[in-house]
């Protein structure tokens, strides 16, 4: 059962292939954001990222993170905040193959490459469009 309920219109917008950028806290306790694919799925979000990643150290340091999913017009956006629940390694690379279909059409490329899959789930959101402040969820 998804921790956040969303309202139609937005749980269909976070299911398309948008550009998304997702932000995690690092040990000095500053922000940090960078671009990602991710996927969404009763009511929780997927991304996957390089085993190398200074981003999965501090996710598995501090699991609060928030991913901002980009419409056509940047204007209309949803962001997210909530927390990792889950990380683990993508050894048969099912994962990234995932995203990388969603995205690209095809299985992603580097089948060399180690990979590490989080699933986030959400605690809150605010979304944004052309009309203007779609609607939120306060923090908890």
């Amino acid at each position: 059962m998804p921790v956040l309920e969303l309202p139609p219109a937005v749980d269909h917008f976070l299911k398309l292939p948008n550009p998304a950028v997702i932000a995690c806290v690092r040990p000095d306790g500053f922000p940090m954001s960078v671009a990602t694919w991710y996927d969404w799925q009763d009511g929780r979000i997927l991304v996957n990222m390089h085993e190398s990643r200074s981003r999965l150290r501090w996710m598995r340091a501090n699991p609060k993170v928030s991913l901002t999913v980009l419409g056509e017009d940047w204007y209309r956006h949803v962001s997210l905040f909530g927390l990792v629940v889950s990380i683990a390694d993508d050894t048969t690379l099912a994962d990234i193959d995932r995203l990388s279909r969603r995205y690209t059409g095809r299985p992603f490329s580097k089948r060399t490459a180690k990979r590490v899959s989080a699933w986030i789930e959400p605690h809150g959101w605010h979304g944004w469009d052309d009309e203007g402040e779609i609607s939120s969820r306060p923090v908890r």
